[in-house]
């Protein structure tokens, strides 16, 4: 999953304010042409037309763009649904700030007061609010467009482990009307007019509903590894073996070591710093240095692989560095789907996002899904 690699506006675009948005083909015409080499010659350039990018009619990955059902375009959204569990109902978001019936119980469990408690840059409000913060002990509580509860605090302020039991406080208090897609610890370190945000961040998430595409193949017998933030977006549930990491060079390496030792099972991987360090920044130039980043480690992965191993390669929304707006996009889902000794020679895949998890689940042996679970397989078996 490149977390925020979107790839151009869905229909309904207008209803987010999103219309324009394409992460892709923008940074694309941004940086005078993407220089990708080793996802080009996988068929980037048969997703969408992509400056410095070119189809190839011969790619042997199965390329295409994907429609997402959800209502909403946040990670946890996202890869809900490429798991199939659509959203038919946003996530509560919070432009004005938390209510006191979420605030006042925050407060009282936790033993801290609050400060900031509003839509906020996470980079921005720690410089703004950080000195008072290690002042007085209170929580620098802040949200975004996204649904999502927010606390900042120094580690030398408050231990990590109190930040996440605070998390944890929050969680069990936002349900019902205010049940937010997560809840992230987002502790900092440093001095006021240089505070930095540390690699310690962890996400609280709803439990996603089962069955699900992760649920199937494990009732297959299957193994799920979660790399990266995997394993909070899904709250722990169905994942067998969860590898959190701090950088998309470690996510790579992990996964790396997954394909290499692994004999079977479901390696699913989150590489975030697309999104938290340059999407929202709206930094063009180097969201696509993280790309190319990515793309000189591909084929290690790819020669990771043993035949008949199924890579998939998408994305769960956009976050166009080039618009004004600093928020994710409402965008499709790129989508490579590359089969080991195997050439779909520039077959496309115009589908929705729940494909995914359905071409896992059957790759893997899954059962076919109950009504109402979405998607059909991408790749034949």
């Amino acid at each position: 999953m490149l977390d925020a690699v979107g790839a151009g506006e869905l229909p309904d675009a207008d209803q987010y304010g999103d219309e324009g948005s394409d992460t892709l083909g923008n940074i694309a015409r941004a940086v005078g042409g993407l220089d990708l080499p080793s996802l080009e010659a996988l068929g980037l350039g048969n997703v969408e037309p992509l400056e410095g990018c070119p189809p190839q009619p011969g790619a042997p990955a199965v390329a295409g763009r994907l429609i997402e059902r959800s209502k909403g375009k946040d990670t946890t959204t996202g890869h809900w649904e490429h798991m199939g569990i659509v959203t038919a109902q946003a996530f509560p978001t919070y432009p004005h700030g938390f209510p006191h019936d979420v605030i006042d119980p925050f407060m009282h469990k936790t033993g801290r007061g609050v400060i900031g408690n509003k839509p906020a840059s996470g980079t921005e409000i720690i410089q703004e609010l950080g000195e008072e913060h290690q002042r007085t002990g209170k929580w620098i509580v802040y949200t975004s467009a996204d649904s999502v509860f927010q606390i900042a605090a120094h580690e030398e302020t408050i231990p990590l482990e109190e930040l996440y039991d605070a998390c944890r406080d929050a969680r069990e208090i936002l349900t019902g009307k205010h049940a937010v897609g997560r809840v992230i610890a987002r502790p900092f370190t440093g001095e006021a007019g240089n505070y930095v945000r540390t690699p310690n961040r962890h996400d609280f998430s709803l439990v996603p509903r089962r069955p699900n595409y992760l649920s199937l193949v494990r009732d297959a017998g299957q193994k799920v590894y979660g790399v990266g933030k995997i394993g909070d977006i899904f709250a722990g549930q169905d994942i067998d073996e969860s590898h959190p990491t701090k950088s998309n060079i470690e996510g790579i390496q992990v996964t790396e070591k997954l394909l290499q030792e692994v004999d079977d099972g479901f390696v699913f991987v989150n590489l975030v710093e697309t999104d938290m360090l340059w999407g929202h920044r709206n930094d063009p130039v180097n969201f696509h240095r993280c790309l190319q980043d990515f793309d000189r480690r591909l084929p290690d992965l790819l020669d990771a692989l043993r035949p008949g191993d199924l890579l998939i390669i998408t994305s769960d929304h956009g976050c166009d560095p080039t618009t004004p707006s600093t928020d994710h996009s409402r965008e499709h889902a790129l989508l490579l789907a590359y089969v080991e000794g195997r050439n779909a020679a520039g077959q496309v895949h115009e589908g929705e996002f729940a494909d995914v998890g359905a071409t896992v689940n059957a790759w893997l042996g899954g059962k076919a899904p109950s009504r109402g679970i979405p998607g059909q397989p991408i790749v034949a078996l």
